[in-house]
C-alpha cells in the first residue's frame, strides 16, 4: 500500500475522482484535493487560498507518491510547483498520461 496524493488542475475534478477510486480499489491510501471547485477564487480570500495551498503541500509531504492528473498533457503552474516540491522530497511521481 502507498499513500498517494492526487495533483492536477481542478478542471479535471471528475477524472481526479475516478482515478482516486481506482487507486483506492487497488489498495492505496488516496489523498484528494479539498479545494472548492466552483469559482473558488472569488469566494475565498487570498489568505484562505494560501492556507489551502499550504495544506496541500503538507499532504504531499506525508505521501509516498503523487499522482499527476495531466489530461491531454496539461500541467498548469500550480501543478508544476507541486511536482517540483515532490521531487525535492524524493517522492515518486506518477503521471496519468
Amino acid at each position: 500500500m502507498k499513500v498517494i496524493t492526487i495533483c492536477g488542475s481542478l478542471k479535471f475534478k471528475d477524472e481526479m475522482m475516478k482515478i482516486a477510486i481506482d487507486l483506492a480499489l487497488k489498495g492505496n491510501c488516496v489523498i484528494t484535493p479539498i479545494y472548492p471547485v466552483d469559482d473558488y477564487k472569488s469566494k475565498y480570500t487570498k489568505e484562505e487560498i494560501e492556507t489551502l495551498n499550504k495544506i496541500h503541500k503538507e499532504k504531499i509531504r506525508l505521501s509516498d507518491a503523487i499522482f499527476v492528473v495531466n489530461v491531454n498533457g496539461y500541467i498548469g503552474s500550480s501543478t508544476k510547483n507541486e511536482i517540483l516540491y515532490s521531487k525535492s522530497l524524493n517522492k515518486e511521481i506518477i503521471y496519468y498520461n
